[in-house]
């Protein structure tokens, strides 16, 4: 893989980010002679002030991608996890999945998958978004809890009404886009009946790829474990998908309530994982999400009602070998070779199925309180189940059914209470508390044989003697301040106390058999996971602050926030002994391993910086400079480890122009060498790299075009975060043999790709 240096790079932002800064002191209210350019910044938004992302920002990037969570690189201190084509996992200052918060239209979403295959994000395509709000680090008790790195928070578009007199309403939009590099084609669809009181609308999204390729060869091999089948050495096996997503949409408004329900379906026949050893090949989502807004005589009443099923299937993907046993040529067979009947010596795929259901209740009131204080009380329910089963397919996965977790429960309650208000005339506050009761249990398990190897009968009587009931009292705490120095400068600053439970599978999968093992993973550092009954909530006490210099139109503006994380009982996890069923005592270096879950302590700090100003205007437009870097570091403070995925220093720096309908800009994304990992996990470095991104839009009344193009110069880079390559081949199992993805590579980025999107509403 060819190194794209990083200093050479970052030796370009880091003047240009110090003159955004020189920028902040050097202008006053009132200098006229640059032009204004507009920000979604809304600086009278409540504490703290979110990353709000809406319309404008939203609208650029949907013909550049079908993964919502993508749509968070611009967000400082934001970066996602790689994972599927449509369902990275977003991360906020070193913490991702289940440490945040991540709400769909209100709904509180989980993951039923021992892959994490189907996030929150994944349920709404780019092109239904109606804004996007993200709470990093400091986030508000109303905002959700059961979380300690943040909230984000994914709306559709707000209902439609007809104007008073106009009669009936009828509008819609349909789009198409193409992207070249894997073939990606998207249409979506959206019409909307509405009179003054009543509106129906219809969103519909359908988006299909093909594997992408790598900027140049990454990989010494070209076997997939299927007779015929290959991949070129630049092709990034496992990475097609294909998703359809439906939604309904109703409102009705009756003075000053609003009434609404929404029927959303998903309908996902495949989504290849590059880094998981399975792929998801049916993912069938039904929901239906009710809310009522009402404006009270003493402030405002929301409430939710939403219920959430999913039918999850995983098995080998068309680039992985799907037959296994003795007939079909054995362990160290390059291809396996079809065979039959089924049976101890004949293998067909591993099925596994998840069925989740959620139900959740959401009730909070606003109370308007004297010289504009508010009020915030809440209360909130949510019952999670699960069923996580694997049928018997042959050879070793024969002749039961694995049940991996049955009847499993998490449910959550909880009560909160915020106030917001003026401390002083430069002062305002924020103080929140929210107190949460989080219960789980689980039946007992078995294995494919109680017979069997892979310890399958002792670890699951050990499991099934343990209690698996438990019962959590988790506190969250919120104290915010903002200073307005003046008309041009604000420093918001505060602290936070977060509390989490564990998930589902990181208390209740119990197999330490290595192939049982490898299918747990929501990390994708191709490594085996067992999880722990023992594992206690994470506790995280966060501060920071944000030095805010803007202009008093906010057309330039230089943000600084520095962060420091410390956590308790931070879920990690150690090398296991299958054997003795003990923590190895000889760690496996430079391989794949199986780990189980334990708690330890961890800090993360790190600063966050982004700025934007107006360069010049001339007979080629607007032009404008935006900037941002974010800087993180990591450290497991029990074993002296790093973390898993924490992005290393990155920076982007963006030139915008700007004439008539004209939206163009160039990017410079930056990336250092990922040199400081988790060692435990032998997690893979990765050498710093940048890349240029060219991208630009043009509306024509009702007509929208936007096009791009990124990696321009088609750079072969490893994604940092992006997980270990275990997209092709025998990937069951870890034995060093030939024919099994090897430890030592990283899931590569992108080459070039060149996109186009029209969009056309009438």
């Amino acid at each position: 893989m060819k190194k794209r240096p990083f200093p050479q790079a970052m030796a370009l932002a880091l003047p240009t980010l110090g003159l955004l800064c020189a920028q902040a002191h050097a202008q006053t209210p009132g200098d006229a002679s640059l032009p204004t350019v507009t920000v979604t910044a809304q600086p009278e938004l409540s504490l703290p002030q979110p990353q709000a992302m809406g319309q404008t920002v939203l609208l650029p990037r949907r013909a550049s991608t079908s993964d919502t969570a993508s749509l968070l690189a611009d967000v400082p201190g934001a970066s996602v996890n790689g994972a599927g084509g449509v369902s990275s996992l977003p991360a906020l200052r070193g913490l991702a999945d289940d440490r945040l918060r991540i709400k769909v239209d209100g709904m509180d979403l989980i993951a039923s998958c021992p892959n994490h295959m189907n996030p929150a994000l994944s349920y709404i395509d780019p092109t239904q978004l109606g804004a996007l709000t993200v709470y990093a680090g400091l986030s508000p008790v109303s905002t959700g809890g059961d979380s300690i790195g943040g909230s984000i928070l994914a709306e559709s578009r707000a209902p439609a009404f007809a104007a008073p007199g106009q009669g009936t309403l009828h509008k819609g939009e349909v789009g198409v886009s193409y992207r070249s590099n894997n073939g990606a084609r998207s249409l979506n669809l959206s019409a909307t009946h509405a009179t003054q009181d009543f509106s129906l609308r219809y969103d519909g999204s359908l988006s299909k790829a093909d594997n992408y390729s790598a900027g140049d060869d990454f990989k010494t091999y070209d076997f997939t474990g299927r007779v015929g089948h290959t991949l070129p050495r630049d092709e990034v096996g496992s990475t097609a998908y294909f998703t359809r997503n439906h939604a309904l949409s109703l409102a009705v408004k009756r003075d000053d309530h609003l009434f609404e329900a929404r029927l959303g379906v998903q309908d996902m026949p495949y989504q290849l994982y590059p880094n998981q050893r399975m792929d998801l090949l049916g993912n069938d989502q039904r929901s239906l999400n009710l809310g009522y807004t009402g404006q009270m005589d003493w402030g405002v009443l929301q409430a939710r009602l939403y219920h959430e099923t999913v039918d999850h299937f995983m098995d080998f993907g068309a680039d992985k070998r799907y037959w296994y046993g003795s007939a079909s040529g054995g362990a160290t067979a390059l291809d396996g070779l079809p065979c039959s009947p089924i049976g101890p010596s004949c293998g067909a795929g591993m099925p596994m199925y998840t069925e989740g259901k959620t139900t959740g209740l959401t009730v909070q009131g606003e109370v308007s309180l004297q010289d504009g204080d508010l009020l915030r009380l809440g209360t909130e329910f949510q019952r999670y189940s699960i069923n996580d089963w694997w049928p018997p397919s042959g050879a070793g996965m024969w002749p039961g059914t694995f049940w991996n977790i049955r009847d499993g429960e998490r449910h959550r309650s909880a009560l909160f209470a915020e106030w917001e208000g003026q401390l002083k005339p430069q002062w305002k506050g924020l103080l929140g508390a929210r107190v949460e009761r989080v219960t789980m249990d689980a039946g007992d398990v078995a294995g494919y044989n109680p017979a069997g190897g892979g310890f399958q009968a002792r670890d699951a009587a050990l499991f099934n003697a343990t209690e698996h009931a438990s019962s959590d009292r988790n506190i969250d705490l919120t104290a915010l301040a903002r200073w307005t120095v003046s008309a041009t400068q604000d420093i918001e600053f505060g602290f936070a106390h977060k509390e989490r439970s564990p998930n589902v599978y990181e208390r209740f999968t119990w197999s330490t058999w290595q192939m049982a093992a490898l299918m747990n993973n929501f990390v994708g550092d191709g490594n085996g996971y067992v999880g722990n009954l023992a594992l206690k909530p994470e506790k995280a006490n966060t501060v920071s602050a944000t030095f805010d210099w803007h202009a008093e139109d906010q057309r330039w503006g230089f943000k600084a926030t520095p962060y420091l994380t410390r956590m308790s009982d931070h879920i990690d996890a150690v090398q296991w002994n299958a054997t003795t069923n003990a923590p190895a005592t000889t760690l496996a270096v430079d391989k794949f391993s199986v780990l189980k879950y334990v708690n330890q302590s961890a800090r993360i700090y790190g600063l966050d910086l982004s700025g934007h100003m107006p360069l010049a205007q001339n007979d080629w437009g607007q032009w404008g400079l935006q900037g941002l870097l974010n800087l993180t570091r990591d450290k497991n403070l029990t074993t002296g480890d790093g973390l898993i995925h924490t992005m290393p220093l990155n920076a982007k720096l963006t030139l915008t122009q700007q004439q008539g309908g004209w939206h163009n800009s160039a990017e410079l994304v930056m990336v250092g060498a990922k040199t400081h990992v988790s060692t435990m996990r032998n997690e893979v470095s990765t050498p710093g790299y940048a890349l240029v991104n060219l991208r630009g839009s043009h509306r024509w009344g009702d007509v929208r075009l936007d096009f791009g193009v990124e990696n321009l110069f088609d750079t072969c880079y490893a994604l940092p975060t992006g997980g270990a390559y275990v997209g092709q081949g025998t990937t069951m199992t870890n034995p060093a043999l030939p024919n099994y993805p090897q430890w030592g590579t990283a899931v590569p980025g992108m080459g070039r790709t060149l996109y186009a999107g029209v969009n056309v509403t009438f």
